[in-house]
């Protein structure tokens, strides 16, 4: 996977290396490629995201080049090394079809901090491609504790210690607004990646 300009993502697929791509983020190919729904094995690790009428993935295969796009979204191409990432589900535009995928619920801190009850977890050594409203970073959580708006969390690698900073909103100070802000602080071993948007309606939501 490469960028092709800021926003669109450029996949080699080759007769033995098919990709998980979002429904509908296909803007152009060139080759021999086809598409079907992915397997029903992945589906039912999908579970509730994947139900419905229409397939969040699909299954690309053959030999050529595959562009994709999601509405003018920045793209970010990450390869993973036999790790795990918790992406927000409609981050996601397309994964290695040798990575493993499940929908997670989230648990602890993150859940407290309102990050959404679910998230997408890609697994393996390969190449996932993920969306992020203007251009994003790539924090190294191993540096130095990080500390991230929910809103603005696109990804983080799973293993990492994550805890929950509550501070005095500034417009409290002077009159304009009251409560708390939250923070997700990330501690160890790994990486998060953030948007410079807080923009709520990216999260995913899955009926429990």
């Amino acid at each position: 996977m490469s960028n092709h300009g800021a926003t669109m993502c450029r996949v080699a697929v080759t007769a033995d290396r098919d990709v998980y791509a979002k429904a509908g983020a296909m803007v152009a190919y060139d080759g021999y490629l086809q598409y079907e729904p992915v397997p029903q094995s992945l589906r039912r690790a999908l579970g509730e995201w994947a139900s419905g009428e229409r397939s969040p993935l699909l299954r690309w295969s053959g030999d050529g080049a595959l562009y994709l796009a999601d509405l003018g979204a920045d793209v970010l191409n990450l390869h993973l090394a036999d790790e795990q990432l918790s992406v927000n589900g409609s981050h996601l535009l397309a994964m290695d079809a040798t990575l493993s995928c499940s929908v997670e619920k989230v648990k602890g801190p993150a859940l407290m901090a309102g990050t959404g009850l679910y998230n997408i977890t890609v697994g393996g050594s390969g190449w996932v491609s993920v969306t992020s409203r203007g251009v994003p970073v790539v924090l190294d959580c191993a540096e130095a504790e990080t500390y991230v708006d929910p809103d603005a969390l696109v990804a983080w690698t799973t293993g990492l210690e994550i805890k929950v900073r509550r501070t005095v909103k500034v417009g409290s100070l002077i009159g304009r607004g009251s409560g708390e802000a939250v923070q997700l602080g990330f501690k160890g071993s790994g990486f998060v990646v953030v948007q410079p948007s807080e923009d709520t309606s990216d999260r995913l939501k899955i009926r429990g």
